[in-house]
C-alpha cells in the first residue's frame, strides 16, 4: 500500500499488476477554472479519472458544506457518493497527481484519508514525471465504470473547525501553519480575499518549499530540518495546517508526513472563512 507518495516508475509496476488501482488527474488552474478540465482533455494518464476542485472537490452550495472559505468541502456522504458513482472500491490503491506541483492532487489525497480510506499516494512529480518515465497517455474523457457500494468509514484525517482554531488561539496545544507565499501573508498583497493578513500567531511555510528543482518532494530528512527549525520546539502534533481556502496548505500536511512527523490537521475554510467575520481576530506583517 501506498498512502503518502509513490514514484511514476512504482506506478507503472503496479499498473501492471492485478491490483485493484485508480488513478485521478487533479490539474486545476485557479485563476482560469475551466483551464484544469482543458489540460486533462488533451493529456492525461491512460485511464485517469477526472477529479476537478470545483466540481468534485468542493461543495456547489453552502447547504451542502461543512465548512465555509472558497473551496469548502462537500459532506463526507456526498464525496463517497461521487467516488461510488466513478467504480471506486475500499480495497483500490488510489493514485492521485496534477500538473501544477502538487498543489491541487492534494486536496483529493486529503479527502480520501477523511473519509477513511489510507490507501492514497500522490505521484511524486505529477505528470511531468510519468511522461518522462515514458508512461502511458491518453486524451480525451475516461471511460464510463460501473458504480459501486463505496461509502465513508472511520475518518482517517483530522478536520480543524474555525470553532476550534478560535478556541486554541494563542494556546500550545495548538500550532497553525499557513502555506501561502510570504507577501500574502504578511498581508501586502491579497489577490482573492476581502482581507489581506493572516491569522494572529500562525507560522508561514509557502507551500512550494517542500518541492526540490525537479519538482518532487525533497528527502525525507530535509523536509523533517526544515520543519523542525520552523517548529522551532514546539510540538509536531499541535499542528493545523491552513492557507487560503484549504487546497495548498495539504503540501505542507503531506511533507510533514513524509518527513516522519505525524499528520497534522488541517483548517479546511483558511484564511478566507477565517476572515469572513471582522470580530475574529487579524494580523499583517
Amino acid at each position: 500500500m501506498y498512502a503518502t507518495l509513490i514514484t511514476a516508475e512504482q506506478l507503472l509496476t503496479l499498473q501492471q499488476s492485478s491490483k485493484p488501482l485508480m488513478v485521478f488527474d487533479c490539474s486545476f488552474e485557479l485563476m482560469q477554472p475551466t483551464e484544469g478540465e482543458q489540460q486533462y482533455l488533451r493529456a492525461h494518464i491512460a485511464g485517469a479519472q477526472r477529479a476537478d476542485l470545483d466540481r468534485h472537490l468542493s461543495a456547489k452550495h453552502p447547504a451542502d458544506a461543512v465548512n465555509g472559505g472558497r473551496h469548502p468541502l462537500p459532506t463526507r456522504e456526498a464525496f463517497a457518493a461521487w467516488l461510488a458513482s466513478l467504480g471506486f472500491t475500499a480495497d483500490m490503491q488510489a493514485v492521485v497527481y496534477d500538473r501544477q506541483g502538487a498543489n491541487y492532487c492534494g486536496r483529493l489525497w486529503w479527502m480520501l484519508k477523511w473519509v477513511g480510506h489510507e490507501a492514497v499516494a500522490v505521484l511524486d512529480g505529477g505528470l511531468q514525471a510519468w511522461e518522462a518515465a515514458n508512461g502511458a497517455i491518453e486524451t480525451g474523457t475516461a471511460l464510463p465504470r460501473v458504480a459501486s457500494a463505496f461509502h465513508a468509514s472511520t475518518p482517517k484525517a483530522q478536520l480543524a473547525t474555525t470553532d476550534t482554531v478560535l478556541q486554541q488561539l494563542g494556546r500550545p496545544t495548538q500550532t497553525l501553519v499557513d502555506a501561502r507565499g510570504t507577501p500574502r501573508f504578511r498581508g501586502e498583497v491579497e489577490p482573492l480575499d476581502p482581507v489581506a493578513g493572516h491569522i494572529p500567531g500562525a507560522l508561514n511555510r509557502p507551500f512550494n518549499l517542500n518541492l526540490g528543482p525537479d519538482g518532487r518532494f525533497k528527502p525525507a530528512e530535509e523536509l523533517r530540518a526544515e520543519f523542525t527549525a520552523l517548529l522551532a520546539g514546539r510540538d509536531p502534533a499541535s499542528v493545523v495546517h491552513h492557507c487560503g481556502s484549504g487546497v495548498s496548505a495539504v503540501p505542507n500536511l503531506l511533507a510533514m508526513e513524509v518527513a516522519g512527523l505525524g499528520r497534522g490537521a488541517l483548517y479546511a475554510g483558511s484564511w478566507s472563512e477565517w476572515c469572513s467575520d471582522p470580530a475574529r481576530p487579524m494580523a499583517q506583517g
